[in-house]
Protein backbone atom coordinates (compact mmCIF):
# COMPACT_ATOMS: atom_id res chain seq x y z
CA UNK A 1 0.00 0.00 0.00
CA UNK A 2 1.73 3.14 -1.34
CA UNK A 3 -0.32 5.39 1.07
CA UNK A 4 1.18 6.11 4.31
CA UNK A 5 -0.56 5.12 7.69
CA UNK A 6 -1.38 7.73 9.42
CA UNK A 7 -3.52 7.92 12.53
CA UNK A 8 -6.71 10.23 12.08
CA UNK A 9 -7.82 12.12 15.06
CA UNK A 10 -10.75 12.77 14.39
CA UNK A 11 -2.29 28.61 -17.76
CA UNK A 12 -2.56 25.32 -19.93
CA UNK A 13 -5.84 24.92 -22.23
CA UNK A 14 -7.57 21.39 -21.51
CA UNK A 15 -9.26 20.28 -24.93
CA UNK A 16 -12.85 18.67 -23.85
CA UNK A 17 -14.74 16.84 -26.44
CA UNK A 18 -17.75 15.68 -26.55
CA UNK A 19 -17.19 12.18 -26.08
CA UNK A 20 -15.33 12.78 -22.60
CA UNK A 21 -11.98 12.60 -23.67
CA UNK A 22 -10.05 15.65 -21.99
CA UNK A 23 -6.89 15.71 -23.91
CA UNK A 24 -7.09 15.23 -27.89
CA UNK A 25 -4.41 12.41 -28.65
CA UNK A 26 -4.07 8.74 -29.59
CA UNK A 27 -6.70 5.66 -29.41
CA UNK A 28 -6.54 3.51 -26.59
CA UNK A 29 -4.51 0.63 -27.65
CA UNK A 30 -0.73 -0.45 -27.18
CA UNK A 31 2.46 1.34 -28.88
CA UNK A 32 5.17 0.12 -29.77
CA UNK A 33 7.11 -0.68 -26.29
CA UNK A 34 10.70 1.07 -25.39
CA UNK A 35 13.33 -1.08 -24.56
CA UNK A 36 15.05 1.04 -22.57
CA UNK A 37 15.66 0.81 -19.08
CA UNK A 38 13.89 2.95 -15.96
CA UNK A 39 16.03 5.62 -15.17
CA UNK A 40 16.10 6.95 -11.58
CA UNK A 41 16.74 10.70 -11.96
CA UNK A 42 18.59 12.46 -9.39
CA UNK A 43 17.04 14.73 -6.23
CA UNK A 44 16.14 17.70 -7.76
CA UNK A 45 13.09 20.33 -7.02
CA UNK A 46 9.94 19.28 -8.35
CA UNK A 47 7.88 20.94 -10.64
CA UNK A 48 5.79 23.42 -8.39
CA UNK A 49 2.92 21.78 -9.56
CA UNK A 50 3.48 18.70 -7.87
CA UNK A 51 3.96 18.52 -4.14
CA UNK A 52 3.09 16.00 -0.67
CA UNK A 53 -0.46 15.81 0.87
CA UNK A 54 0.05 16.44 4.59
CA UNK A 55 -2.11 14.97 7.45
CA UNK A 56 -1.54 15.89 11.04
CA UNK A 57 1.57 17.57 10.23
CA UNK A 58 3.13 14.09 8.13
CA UNK A 59 3.16 13.32 4.25
CA UNK A 60 1.38 10.90 3.25
CA UNK A 61 1.11 10.64 0.04
CA UNK A 62 1.22 12.82 -3.24
CA UNK A 63 -0.92 14.98 -5.52
CA UNK A 64 -0.42 17.57 -8.66
CA UNK A 65 -2.25 20.60 -9.91
CA UNK A 66 -4.06 19.74 -12.99
CA UNK A 67 -5.63 22.62 -15.33
CA UNK A 68 -9.18 23.75 -14.30
CA UNK A 69 -11.05 27.52 -14.93
CA UNK A 70 -10.42 28.23 -11.41
CA UNK A 71 -7.11 27.48 -10.91
CA UNK A 72 -7.37 25.21 -7.97
CA UNK A 73 -7.58 21.47 -9.05
CA UNK A 74 -5.58 18.81 -7.29
CA UNK A 75 -5.05 15.56 -8.53
CA UNK A 76 -4.09 12.07 -6.74
CA UNK A 77 -4.98 8.95 -5.86
CA UNK A 78 -8.68 7.81 -4.74
CA UNK A 79 -7.13 6.10 -1.66
CA UNK A 80 -5.36 9.28 -0.53
CA UNK A 81 -8.46 10.94 -0.04
CA UNK A 82 -11.38 8.19 0.49
CA UNK A 83 -10.81 5.33 2.64
CA UNK A 84 -12.93 3.15 0.10
CA UNK A 85 -15.63 0.97 0.59
CA UNK A 86 -17.15 1.19 3.89
CA UNK A 87 -14.75 4.23 4.81
CA UNK A 88 -15.38 7.98 3.98
CA UNK A 89 -13.10 11.08 3.05
CA UNK A 90 -10.42 12.09 4.67
CA UNK A 91 -10.87 15.71 6.70
CA UNK A 92 -7.79 18.39 7.32
CA UNK A 93 -5.71 17.62 4.46
CA UNK A 94 -3.02 20.08 3.72
CA UNK A 95 -1.11 20.64 0.12
CA UNK A 96 2.84 21.76 -0.30
CA UNK A 97 3.26 22.35 -4.02
CA UNK A 98 6.70 22.38 -4.60
CA UNK A 99 7.78 20.31 -1.49
CA UNK A 100 11.15 19.63 -1.36
CA UNK A 101 14.42 18.68 1.21
CA UNK A 102 11.72 19.84 4.53
CA UNK A 103 10.89 22.67 3.12
CA UNK A 104 7.20 24.22 1.51
CA UNK A 105 8.46 26.94 -0.47
CA UNK A 106 4.95 27.67 -1.16
CA UNK A 107 3.19 27.55 1.76
CA UNK A 108 0.50 24.74 2.65
CA UNK A 109 -2.75 25.07 0.87
CA UNK A 110 -6.06 23.70 2.74
CA UNK A 111 -7.46 20.82 0.65
CA UNK A 112 -11.31 20.51 0.21
CA UNK A 113 -14.11 19.28 -2.06
CA UNK A 114 -12.69 15.82 -2.39
CA UNK A 115 -14.10 13.69 -5.07
CA UNK A 116 -13.38 10.06 -5.87
CA UNK A 117 -15.98 7.79 -8.15
CA UNK A 118 -18.71 6.16 -7.26
CA UNK A 119 -17.03 2.63 -7.76
CA UNK A 120 -14.18 3.44 -5.49
CA UNK A 121 -16.59 4.67 -2.65
CA UNK A 122 -18.59 1.45 -2.76
CA UNK A 123 -16.40 -1.20 -3.39
CA UNK A 124 -12.67 0.31 -3.50
CA UNK A 125 -12.32 -0.73 -7.03
CA UNK A 126 -8.80 -0.54 -8.23
CA UNK A 127 -9.35 0.74 -11.49
CA UNK A 128 -10.86 3.74 -10.61
CA UNK A 129 -7.93 4.83 -8.26
CA UNK A 130 -7.72 8.30 -9.01
CA UNK A 131 -9.05 11.74 -7.37
CA UNK A 132 -9.68 15.85 -7.52
CA UNK A 133 -9.61 17.99 -4.49
CA UNK A 134 -9.16 21.71 -4.21
CA UNK A 135 -6.25 23.85 -2.83
CA UNK A 136 -7.18 27.23 -1.50
CA UNK A 137 -4.73 29.82 0.70
CA UNK A 138 -6.08 32.49 2.99
CA UNK A 139 -4.84 35.72 1.72
CA UNK A 140 -3.93 34.40 -1.39
CA UNK A 141 -4.17 37.04 -4.47
CA UNK A 142 -3.84 34.28 -7.24
CA UNK A 143 -4.87 30.64 -7.54
CA UNK A 144 -2.91 27.66 -6.96
CA UNK A 145 -2.60 27.30 -10.51
CA UNK A 146 -1.35 30.59 -11.81
CA UNK A 147 1.10 29.89 -9.30
CA UNK A 148 2.11 26.45 -9.85
CA UNK A 149 1.62 25.92 -13.40
CA UNK A 150 -0.76 22.79 -14.34
CA UNK A 151 -0.41 19.65 -16.50
CA UNK A 152 -3.35 18.86 -18.46
CA UNK A 153 -5.75 15.58 -17.87
CA UNK A 154 -5.09 13.11 -20.52
CA UNK A 155 -7.23 10.29 -21.33
CA UNK A 156 -7.65 7.62 -24.13
CA UNK A 157 -4.15 7.89 -24.23
CA UNK A 158 -1.81 4.62 -25.77
CA UNK A 159 -0.70 2.24 -22.81
CA UNK A 160 3.29 2.59 -23.61
CA UNK A 161 4.54 6.67 -23.35
CA UNK A 162 7.66 8.21 -22.25
CA UNK A 163 6.60 9.42 -18.95
CA UNK A 164 8.34 11.22 -15.48
CA UNK A 165 7.14 10.00 -12.66
CA UNK A 166 7.16 12.11 -9.06
CA UNK A 167 6.19 10.91 -5.71
CA UNK A 168 7.05 11.41 -2.13
CA UNK A 169 8.12 8.94 -0.04
CA UNK A 170 7.34 9.20 3.45
CA UNK A 171 10.85 8.70 5.10
CA UNK A 172 12.35 11.14 2.50
CA UNK A 173 12.17 15.02 2.55
CA UNK A 174 12.51 15.26 -1.28
CA UNK A 175 10.36 13.51 -3.96
CA UNK A 176 11.88 10.70 -6.32
CA UNK A 177 11.84 11.22 -9.80
CA UNK A 178 11.97 8.50 -12.52
CA UNK A 179 12.04 8.68 -16.34
CA UNK A 180 10.60 5.91 -17.74
CA UNK A 181 7.96 4.08 -19.85
CA UNK A 182 4.71 3.22 -19.20
CA UNK A 183 3.33 -0.45 -20.15
CA UNK A 184 -0.11 -2.44 -19.99
CA UNK A 185 -0.38 -4.35 -16.99
CA UNK A 186 -3.97 -5.33 -17.93
CA UNK A 187 -7.51 -3.89 -19.50
CA UNK A 188 -7.67 -0.87 -17.31
CA UNK A 189 -4.08 -0.69 -15.47
CA UNK A 190 -0.68 0.97 -16.31
CA UNK A 191 2.66 -0.24 -14.78
CA UNK A 192 6.19 1.38 -14.62
CA UNK A 193 9.07 -0.19 -13.13
CA UNK A 194 10.69 3.03 -11.04
CA UNK A 195 13.16 2.39 -8.13
CA UNK A 196 12.65 3.88 -5.12
CA UNK A 197 8.58 4.29 -5.27
CA UNK A 198 8.20 3.59 -1.70
CA UNK A 199 4.87 4.55 0.75
CA UNK A 200 3.92 7.92 0.12
CA UNK A 201 4.05 7.94 -3.34
CA UNK A 202 0.70 7.58 -3.97
CA UNK A 203 -0.79 9.94 -5.99
CA UNK A 204 1.95 10.85 -7.64
CA UNK A 205 1.58 12.17 -11.16
CA UNK A 206 2.74 9.99 -14.18
CA UNK A 207 3.50 12.98 -17.14
CA UNK A 208 4.26 12.37 -21.07
CA UNK A 209 5.29 15.40 -23.57
CA UNK A 210 6.68 17.60 -20.66
CA UNK A 211 8.66 20.73 -20.94
CA UNK A 212 12.09 20.49 -20.59
CA UNK A 213 11.89 23.64 -19.00
CA UNK A 214 8.56 23.59 -17.11
CA UNK A 215 8.55 20.11 -16.43
CA UNK A 216 4.74 20.14 -17.20
CA UNK A 217 2.89 18.43 -19.27
CA UNK A 218 -0.24 15.92 -19.81
CA UNK A 219 -0.32 13.59 -16.74
CA UNK A 220 -1.97 10.47 -17.88
CA UNK A 221 -1.88 8.07 -14.96
CA UNK A 222 -0.97 8.17 -10.69
CA UNK A 223 0.59 5.95 -8.89
CA UNK A 224 -2.24 4.29 -7.64
CA UNK A 225 -4.52 1.18 -8.78
CA UNK A 226 -3.55 -2.28 -8.86
CA UNK A 227 -1.65 -3.17 -4.78
CA UNK A 228 -2.65 0.58 -4.19
CA UNK A 229 -0.07 1.84 -6.36
CA UNK A 230 2.04 -1.95 -5.97
CA UNK A 231 3.88 -4.05 -2.76
CA UNK A 232 7.35 -2.99 -3.77
CA UNK A 233 9.18 -0.27 -4.09
CA UNK A 234 10.17 -0.98 -7.64
CA UNK A 235 7.12 -1.32 -9.24
CA UNK A 236 4.37 0.90 -9.24
CA UNK A 237 0.64 1.19 -11.13
CA UNK A 238 -2.03 3.29 -12.35
CA UNK A 239 -5.52 2.73 -13.34
CA UNK A 240 -5.77 3.70 -16.78
CA UNK A 241 -7.60 6.90 -17.68
CA UNK A 242 -10.38 6.59 -19.68
CA UNK A 243 -14.31 7.69 -19.89
CA UNK A 244 -14.47 7.31 -15.87
CA UNK A 245 -11.83 9.93 -15.01
CA UNK A 246 -12.80 12.13 -17.71
CA UNK A 247 -16.48 12.33 -15.95
CA UNK A 248 -15.16 12.64 -12.91
CA UNK A 249 -13.39 15.26 -13.68
CA UNK A 250 -16.01 17.02 -15.44
CA UNK A 251 -17.87 16.84 -12.64
CA UNK A 252 -15.08 18.40 -10.26
CA UNK A 253 -15.01 21.09 -12.49
CA UNK A 254 -18.04 22.29 -13.29
CA UNK A 255 -18.88 23.75 -10.14
CA UNK A 256 -19.80 27.60 -9.89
Amino acid sequence: MRRARVVVTVGTVVLLSVTGTVVAGAGHGLSPADSSPAKALPPEQPAAAVGALFLDGTHYCTASVVHSDHGDELLTAAHCIHDGEGGDYLTGLTFAPGYHDGVAPLGFWDVGDELVAPGWTDSSDPDLDFGFATAHQTGATRPLEAITGSNRLGTGQPFARPVNVTGYPESDEAPAVCSTTSKQQDERQLRVDCPGFATGTSGGPWVTDADPATKLGTVIGVVGGYESGGDTDDVSYSSYFGDDIAALYRQATSRP
